[in-house]
């Protein structure tokens, strides 16, 4: 009988039983917490690139091909011609302009300050004159004197017309046309009392002669200076070289002759007709500009030391004159009421006066001969000289014969018919006009040459920098077409 082995093993297929395998279950939920140092952020979003610097990408991708590059080239040739013609124009408009206002209206509204001023002394000096000749006024003194207050009142109306509103030459102006009629009340008053003999009337004359000279005289001062100011910046923006539109020009034509240089170099042909054209336009411009703004500048400038500087001078000339004269015909008014103290001194204060206006004249006529530049210019200016000097002497006469007492000799030589020096200072005031009227035609052709040197420039500047564009867009198209 057989036993069957012993072993301590069991036998296969034998033992505890195993557990079936249970399926994961859902457990809860799992809150989060904060992220462990092991955890991966999320990467970040995708950046999005501006426009910019997508076209910068594309350019650079063109820049490495020949039709990129040539299409680079003729956009930028075309803006630089496009850019030239454009700060031509722009700079040449503006000078055209302030040329236009020198001849137009700064000019005219410098001397139409000039002229009030002149028209409100001439004015001051006939009233005194009429005043002398008491109740034998000639009526060409009359006639003198209603004259210039018509043109002072007109001139105003002129100045104010073109003055800017809100402006001190506005404020001036202003004030002229509210004290003018008091000083005509004040003149018909002195007038009517002095006819009537009556003391009083010297009185009311000199009242009118200080609104005059205080006020009147003071304020039209102001105006002309302003105005002097407005025609001297007219001149200043006139004047200096477009820089800006010629640096531009000498860029523009650099940069046409190096794409044709290149041009050359990668096709050996000389000529490209386009860039040519554009060449040709740009040059045109810029020799316009250079040539024709220089032609301007001279002639403005001429205009200016030949006939605004005179101007000035024969100006200041007149109105000394014409206070000289009013104060010289004061003192015989007055009579010693009005005098001033000078060192240890005592003088008339009119005759004073007069001595000073009589060195601010001489001072004048010296340098407006030396500014003349022509015989007609300087014949008048010398014999308003001489006229002065003669003036000066019949002056020394009737002032002899006053503080001698002789009052009525005195009267005739200042406001007498023949050898007094109202004769002088008609004499002076006439060939003083003439000089002015001379010296404003000088003005009127120089600056006039100078602002037709800028005639059609802008609008011509503005038409070849758009056929420049053209031509530099057609030449560099031309070699685009050879790579189709």
């Amino acid at each position: 009988m057989t036993h069957p082995p012993k072993s301590s093993a069991a036998p296969p297929g034998t033992g505890v039983p195993t557990m079936p395998a249970v399926p994961p279950q859902p457990g809860p939920p799992t809150v989060p917490g904060p992220p462990t140092a092991h955890a991966t952020p999320p990467p970040p979003p995708p950046h999005r690139r501006t426009a910019f610097a997508e076209g910068v990408d594309r350019l650079r991708a063109a820049a490495t091909t020949e039709p990129g590059r040539l299409r680079i080239i003729g956009a930028l040739l075309a803006l630089l011609v496009v850019a030239f013609g454009s700060v031509t124009a722009w700079q040449m408009t503006d000078r055209a302009a302030a040329a236009d206002d020198v001849l137009h209206k700064s000019q005219p509204l410098s001397t139409a300050a000039a002229d009030i001023y002149r028209s409100l002394a001439d004015a001051n000096t006939a009233a005194s004159s009429g005043f002398l000749a008491g109740g034998q006024e000639t009526p060409e003194s009359r006639q003198r004197y209603e004259k210039d207050i018509d043109t002072a009142a007109a001139k105003l109306v002129t100045a104010a017309n073109n003055s800017d509103p809100g402006s001190p030459s506005a404020a001036s102006i202003t004030k002229l046309n509210k004290l003018l009629p008091e000083y005509k009340g004040l003149v018909e008053r002195a007038r009517t009392y002095n006819r009537q003999g009556f003391p009083v009337g010297g009185a009311y004359l000199r009242y009118a002669n200080e609104k005059m000279q205080d006020d009147m005289l003071p304020e039209a001062e102001k105006l002309y200076t302003k105005e002097n100011q407005r025609l001297a910046d007219d001149y200043a923006d006139a004047t200096p070289y477009p820089w800006p539109a010629i640096a531009l020009g000498v860029l523009t034509l650099a940069a046409l002759a190096w794409a044709q240089h290149r041009n050359y170099r990668r096709t050996h042909r000389v000529l490209n007709h386009g860039l040519v054209s554009a060449t040709a336009a740009a040059t045109v411009v810029l020799l316009w500009l250079v040539v024709g703004h220089s032609v301007a500048r001279a002639g403005l400038n001429d205009s200016y030391d030949h006939g605004v500087r005179s101007l000035n001078v024969l100006h200041d000339a007149r109105i000394a004159s014409l206070k000289a004269r009013g104060n010289e015909n004061l003192t015989l008014v007055a009579r010693g009421a009005e005098t001033v103290k000078v060192g240890d001194a005592t003088l008339d204060a009119y005759d004073h006066d007069f001595t000073e206006d009589m060195a601010v004249l001489g001072k004048g006529l010296a340098q407006a001969e030396k500014l003349a530049d022509d015989q007609t210019g300087e014949k008048p200016v010398t014999a308003a000289v001489g006229n002065m000097e003669e003036w000066k002497k019949r002056h020394a006469t009737a002032r002899e014969e006053d503080d001698n007492g002789n009052y009525q000799q005195a009267l005739a030589k200042v406001i007498g018919a023949k050898g007094a020096t109202g004769e002088c200072f008609d004499s002076v005031d006439d060939n003083l006009a003439i000089a002015l009227k001379h010296e404003q035609s000088e003005f009127k052709t120089a600056a006039g040459d100078g602002l037709d040197a800028l005639g059609g420039l802008p609008l011509g500047a503005a038409v070849l920098a758009v056929l420049g564009a053209a031509g530099a867009v057609l030449g560099i198209g031309r070699r685009l077409s050879e790579y189709r």
